[in-house]
């Protein structure tokens, strides 16, 4: 189904109405979601929203999956930060849980669809909604987050994992996004049984009847503006509700336009849809405040701290001498990380390093540490 004329003119309506309104803070916590089936470790989590102490609707964010199985070790929540923060801008707790099998959470090939020829997607998609599910269940023991009015989003693998929950909705779900979901994806323009991906997003939409936009770039790599269309012609045959934009080519690939960079195209499309079904704040909240850099540093390590400030890795932070060193690290676990190796990369040019700078705050003024090496920049 083309973009509605309304939508449009809702979207057009942003240019002035979606500004942000003012700065804020934003809170953030590392979790492990319990689940059985994980095993004591749990499944990776972080939590992003405003710093206000009051209840947020859920905001459930879903990765996608990587062509190659090696890369799925490499994954983090942190590094879907960026993205999160956009939903915690609009007053939602956003919540990103790496599903079994990505990044830490343990797993393995749980969610395998096994031969390429073959593929089946029906059960992979099963364990996704279950993780899903399991992080659902303990967001409802927060007293910071409201499971009531929540909406999910995913990317890719889960995009798809995003339609399949709507197909089981958990009580409380409202609305769901999907940007450039699928699965199987094999190489560029080669997915695995093409059909039977279309079949199981039929299948999904026999039962799903929650709210839905759907998002595809022209020139995505993944899924392809034909493949796209079968998805959602075969999940609107069986009366599934969702609103297709065949959104202009983004990039070299447009599969990515769901990113940092690609924002500026991207949360339009979500403001629109949200604000039609009442679920958008009259505003949204402005990124935190950009710092100002510290006065010792010279031109070029200004543009270094500019990078900083950049990065959307937390935890982050940035160290500093009185005579114009630094050092800085990023995408590390803790806060705590991220101080221990900043600092660590200043002292290798400075006998005393202060930490400036903790993810998107200042530090406070007695974090300092010494050595006895010689200074310079980094």
């Amino acid at each position: 189904m083309a973009l509605s004329r309304k939508l449009l003119l809702l979207i057009a309506g942003l240019v002035v109405a979606g500004a942000p309104a003012r700065a804020a803070e934003f809170y953030t916590e590392d979790l492990r979601i319990p689940m059985a089936e994980a095993g004591p470790q749990g499944l990776e989590a972080f939590l992003v929203r405003p710093a206000a102490a009051k209840r947020y609707p859920l905001a459930l964010l879903s990765h996608g999956s990587p062509r190659s199985f090696d890369d799925r070790a490499t994954m983090s929540a942190h590094k879907y930060y960026g993205i999160a923060l956009e939903y915690a801008r609009r007053g939602f707790a956003a919540l990103i849980v790496m599903r079994r099998g990505y990044g830490t959470s343990p797993g393995g090939r749980v969610d395998s669809v096994g031969g390429c020829a073959k593929a089946a997607y029906l059960p992979a998609a099963a364990v996704a909604v279950a993780d899903l599910r399991a992080a659902i269940d303990a967001m409802a023991r927060r007293a910071d987050v409201a499971t009531t009015g929540m909406i999910a989003a995913g990317h890719s693998a889960g995009g798809l994992a995003t339609v399949a929950l709507t197909a089981q909705a958990p009580p409380g779900l409202v609305a769901a996004i999907n940007f450039a979901g699928g699965r199987g994806s094999h190489d560029d323009d080669d997915v695995c049984n093409p059909d039977g991906l279309v079949q199981a997003f039929t299948t999904f939409g026999k039962t799903s009847r929650v709210p839905m936009l759907w998002v595809y770039a022209t020139n995505d790599s993944y899924f392809g503006p034909d493949l796209a269309r079968r998805l959602h012609d075969g999940f609107r045959s069986g009366g599934g509700n969702a609103t297709f934009i065949a959104a202009p080519a983004y990039g070299d690939d447009g599969h990515y336009l769901y990113s940092v960079g690609g924002r500026p195209q991207w949360t339009p499309y979500v403001d629109a849809f949200l604000r039609e079904r009442a679920l958008l704040s009259r505003d949204i909240l402005s990124a935190p405040d950009s710092l100002p850099p510290p006065r010792q540093l010279n031109q070029a390590a200004r543009t270094e701290f500019a990078r900083y400030l950049a990065s959307m890795l937390p935890h982050k932070a940035f160290a500093v001498s009185p005579n114009g060193g630094y050092g800085w690290r990023a995408g590390r676990i803790t806060a705590d990380d991220a101080q221990r190796d900043s600092l660590a990369a200043c002292m290798k040019w400075s006998p005393t390093c202060t930490l400036y700078a903790i993810d998107d705050h200042l530090a406070g003024p007695s974090q300092t540490t010494s050595t006895d090496q010689s200074a310079r920049a980094r």
